[in-house]
């Protein structure tokens, strides 16, 4: 019997919670990689399946010998695939460089030698033939200590029990990008954006659709000059507001033509903003950015561009907006 198919349960946005809580939850570093469901068949094979559900496995050769890690047991584990710089961080620019080369095989392999990545384990939701999704997370995170995987290209980073403020004050004092808080007594809910796991990100930052753009002017001729972005929001795609800062030149270069490959006559965006000169693009471009504040009406103010994000679907751009537009 094949081990079973378990799409990674998510965090929700927000903050620490109350500091009369605070024994009830761990706290993990938040991670800047890309999220893996790894399935272990107790043969010594491996397959890494992202977010999405695609095989990556051939993406990352560095990663095979985990296969064999725990001999004839075959498991279900959660994880993060991250590249890390020089000061041992994780570095989401240099994991794109190793990203998307599940078909072509030669290529992962140079690159792993070039830039090896290095998989987080932080859960296991099935074990020797039971499923554990049903398992608080302490008894969870106490089978995964257990099992001791710590290898060359992959670790089982520690949890703290209570102390949020103090590990979220480590994070932004280290440069990282940020924490998750997990209740204790929380089950391993498949596939679901769930309340008991929390994320917080040290930076103001947020994931929005790409919906249309504006032509630069003077030596941006041809370029993009801003980005049209949006978020969803009650089903439609709201727009938020023009992102005109942020890129290198060869960033910008890329977007071009990511953008000319995806241009349509209408606009995505509901209701429709008042933008003049706009160029419209079908709504598959997500990226990052980072902005101030956001005003009432929903708008991201003083909003800077921080990366392309390949990872993500567009529906995982949603925001709390409010309910009659900007």
């Amino acid at each position: 019997m094949s081990l079973p198919l378990i799409p990674p349960m998510l965090a929700t946005p927000g903050t620490l919670p109350p500091a009369a809580q605070d024994a009830r939850w761990a706290y993990e570093t938040k991670q800047d990689g890309q999220r893996a469901v790894v399935y272990l068949e107790g043969d010594g094979s491996l397959l890494l399946r992202a977010r999405s559900g695609e095989d990556i496995t051939a993406a990352y050769p560095e990663l095979r010998p985990l296969g064999g890690a725990l001999g004839t047991t075959r498991a279900v584990l959660d994880g993060e695939i991250l590249a890390l710089d020089e000061q041992g961080r994780a570095d989401f620019q240099l994991l794109q460089s190793r990203m998307g080369l599940a078909h072509a095989p030669t290529r992962a392999a140079r690159m792993a030698a070039q830039t090896p990545v290095h998989l987080v384990l932080f859960d296991v939701m099935h074990l020797a033939d039971r499923s554990l999704v049903t398992l608080p997370y302490t008894r969870r995170r106490g089978r995964l200590e257990e099992l001791g995987l710590s290898g060359p290209f992959w670790s089982t980073p520690g949890a703290l029990v209570g102390h949020g403020a103090q590990a979220l004050r480590a994070t932004r004092e280290h440069g990282l990008e940020g924490l998750v808080c997990k209740r204790l007594d929380s089950v391993y809910e498949p596939g679901v954006r769930s309340r008991a796991w929390i994320k917080i990100r040290n930076m103001r930052t947020e994931d929005v659709i790409v919906g249309g753009w504006l032509p630069g002017k003077g030596r941006l001729t041809g370029l993009p000059g801003a980005l049209l972005v949006g978020q969803r929001a009650a089903g439609k795609l709201r727009y938020v507001g023009g992102v005109g800062t942020g890129w290198s030149e060869a960033e910008r270069t890329q977007l071009a033509g990511l953008l000319r490959a995806c241009a349509s006559d209408v606009c995505p965006f509901d209701p429709v903003p008042q933008v003049a000169g706009a160029h419209w693009v079908l709504p598959r471009l997500v990226g990052e950015v980072r902005f101030s504040v956001r005003t009432r009406s929903g708008m991201l103010r003083q909003p800077s561009w921080v990366r392309l994000r390949p990872d993500l679907a567009p529906e995982d751009a949603a925001a709390d907006l409010p309910d009659d537009g900007v």
